[in-house]
């Protein structure tokens, strides 16, 4: 029996990954673990001068695309494009988030449509319409993969005690979402099993940003007392975990959620 090499593994050379929300701390990672593995990669989301930055730095590979993940027409744009250009779509990152802030009590109905839509429904609808191209790189590669980025925060609930009055807590309408979007890749992956398209979530734990150590110390020092590892991730860490579901090393993985929190949710 044959021995498959890491790069045989892990490489993507001749591979078309689209990450949304790549403009973002996470995001950004997610596209350099790619990028890094040999894929041609299209960064998506609504703030292009981040992505244009991001674009420069991956090189020549790497294109921006601007998208709105809830305007089905705009998904159907953007995918026509890929499909214009490489005409095909072996790796889809659903990494858009919303970033609004609320609590139990100050959330409204919108705050819950609005991170479903950004979510959930942009990650349902990414999937619907780029399923043509994700077939045909089936037919080329042998398979294709969605990496679905959910949270922790979609497995446990935000402990109260961590943020206080920081006005950084979770809001409740976040995890919910996040929760969706675990159940969403289990029912996708059921049905696109047999079609060898897999589809696999990620939760990250605690990732916040440096300034966030400068700017509130208190705060960064119970995120990293917190995990039983004792320390926050790193964005390469979430690359890592992206690359592993991307790639032909987790062939025989499909509808998994990842946790990459440092045992945050094994307490």
């Amino acid at each position: 029996m044959s021995v498959a090499k890491p790069n045989d593994l892990f490489g993507l050379e001749g591979r078309t990954a689209l990450v949304t929300g790549a403009a973002g701390h996470l995001g950004a990672a997610i596209a350099r673990a790619l990028s890094g593995a040999g894929a041609t990669l299209y960064l998506a989301g609504r703030r292009v001068e981040p992505l244009e930055t991001l674009a420069a730095e991956l090189g020549a590979s790497a294109h921006v695309l601007p998208l709105d993940v809830t305007d089905s027409t705009a998904i159907a744009e953007a995918l026509s494009v890929i499909e214009a250009d490489r005409g095909r779509l072996d790796v889809l990152v659903n990494n858009a988030h919303s970033g609004r802030t609320g609590t139990l009590e100050t959330a409204r109905a919108d705050d819950y449509a609005n991170a479903f839509a950004v979510s959930v429904q942009s990650s349902a609808e990414l999937v619907r319409l780029g399923l043509p191209l994700m077939r045909k790189a089936v037919s080329l590669a042998g398979q294709a993969s969605v990496v679905n980025i959910s949270s922790m925060y979609g497995m446990v609930s935000p402990d109260p005690a961590i943020y206080g009055d920081s006005g950084h807590n979770s809001p409740p309408y976040y995890g919910a979402a996040k929760a969706g979007i675990l159940q969403y890749t289990r029912y996708a992956a059921v049905h696109l099993a047999p079609e060898r398209i897999r589809v696999n979530a990620i939760s990250p734990g605690p990732f916040p940003k440096q300034k966030v150590a400068q700017s509130m110390p208190e705060l960064w020092d119970v995120l990293n007392a917190k995990p039983p590892m004792k320390r926050v991730g790193q964005p390469h860490e979430i690359g890592g975990a992206a690359l592993f579901l991307a790639s032909d090393a987790s062939s025989y993985v499909t509808g998994i959620n990842l946790p990459v929190d440092g045992g945050w949710t094994a307490w």
